[in-house]
């Protein structure tokens, strides 16, 4: 897998990561069917979010990390 097609692997991940986590605000706090679901609506809203989390978390650091690396490469 060449640099550009991870990099862009990581960035989709990102966006679907962010998407998950606003998703997941939205049904906590403004989704009147979620809160009329009890428990299972706060579940369904708190795995949006933690999903969300897993996704954009560790890609952001692995991509910072791809782009340290490839910057300090230039300057060699």
């Amino acid at each position: 897998m060449t640099d550009a097609r991870l990099i862009l692997l990581l960035k989709t991940s990102i966006t679907i990561g962010i998407s998950l986590i606003l998703t997941g605000i939205y049904l906590h706090n403004f989704n009147e069917t979620v809160e009329a679901m009890g428990v299972k609506g706060i579940i369904i809203s708190a795995m949006c979010v933690a999903f969300g989390m897993v996704l954009s978390l560790p890609t952001k650091m692995y991509l910072t990390f791809l782009l340290v690396t490839r910057e300090s490469e230039k300057q060699k």
